[in-house]
């Protein structure tokens, strides 16, 4: 009997919690909030969070100098789509990233070390989202007592962190040295590549410059990424103050990061905008409104890259197992040459 797959069985329950919720606080409320925020809201929203993808393709670019920013905005595109719209975790999101930055030009080592790079600096400036998140929260609402726990998880996640970095700049060595006292052949093969990822690894983490600049981008857009919720409730007539936004959207992606298991963090996402919204007086209906707004968001932008990236691999698939087509021959010519006549 074969087992289902755990992220396949988180995935039903997500969705299954999703119809849940929405059916107990009504559909009707939840579509009509929805359609208060209108489709011009939802372009507008839209075309935010393509900028935040671009912006945050600059950043991963920050670490490979020279190298065209268009491929790594494609890359990043490419990355969350992956991970947003495709039952994909995070870590296969960053996968697809991989393969379009290389079929864009930049070499795998280059494209696979960037990656793991710039996956942590985003891990960093999310741990420095929540922590601004949470002083905010301490200011405009000091009678929850949420701020102890929160401090112990952002300390956690910090020391996770670390320990990320301090695995990339040396753990690879320790493998490399079981991988070359295996013997030979894939031992040989891995660990040469191995080596190669820690070479480029080491030279990009040299990069001061690019590493400061990388961090500080994805902290810029992730707080600005609040301003598509804050532009939301405004048009949906209720309002919020941009801090407020900000702290349940920073302890929402947080929250998110935890659930990385769950595919899209399907019915997490939901369940933490209700108990988030909730302590700035946002109605449930809202705060799945909100949930599903950005789903919808996310479908609109990745499902159309997923089909131009599907293009793209059918077309070199296509073109490695068409055979050549076969050219008629050409008849030599058995006279002399023009130049043989002097």
């Amino acid at each position: 009997m074969k087992l289902i797959p755990l992220p396949v069985i988180g995935a039903a329950a997500g969705l299954a919690a999703i119809g849940a919720l929405v059916a107990y606080f009504g559909a009707g409320a939840v579509v009509r909030s929805l359609f208060a925020i209108g489709w011009d809201g939802f372009a507008a929203i839209c075309s935010i969070h393509l900028g935040l993808i671009a912006a945050m393709g600059l950043a991963w670019r920050a670490l490979v100098p020279g190298a065209p920013a268009w491929i790594f905005m494609w890359g990043r595109l490419m990355r969350d789509a992956g991970a947003e719209v495709l039952p994909l975790s995070q870590l296969g999101g960053g996968i697809l990233g991989v393969r379009a930055v290389s079929l864009g030009g930049v070499a795998g080592v280059v494209a696979t070390a960037s990656t793991i790079v710039d996956l942590t600096l985003e891990f960093f400036a999310k741990i420095a989202y929540t922590a601004l998140g949470l002083v905010l929260l301490v200011n405009l609402r000091p009678d929850l007592q949420v701020a102890v726990p929160i401090t112990i998880g952002i300390a956690v996640a910090g020391l996770i962190a670390l320990a990320f970095v301090v695995v990339q700049r040396h753990g690879f060595d320790l493998f490399d040295r079981f991988a070359r006292a295996l013997g030979r052949g894939w031992a040989d093969r891995t660990a040469s590549e191995v080596a190669s990822v820690h070479a480029v690894l080491a030279q990009t983490y040299g990069r001061k410059a690019g590493l400061c600049g990388g961090f500080l981008l994805h902290l810029v857009c992730w707080v600005a990424s609040a301003i598509e919720i804050w532009i939301a409730l405004r048009l949906a007539g209720t309002p919020l103050d941009f801090s407020a936004v900000v702290v349940i959207e920073s302890l929402l992606y947080a929250i998110r990061t935890v659930a990385f298991a769950i595919p899209n963090a399907v019915g997490v996402q939901e369940g933490a905008y209700i108990v988030l919204g909730a302590a700035f007086g946002l109605t449930p209906e809202m705060a799945l409104a909100l949930s599903l707004l950005k789903r919808a968001r996310d479908l609109a932008i990745g499902l159309p890259a997923l089909g131009v990236w599907q293009a793209v691999e059918g077309g070199r698939l296509w073109r490695r197992l068409t055979p050549r087509s076969v050219a008629f021959p050409v008849v030599k010519s058995v006279g002399p040459r023009r130049e043989d006549h002097g």
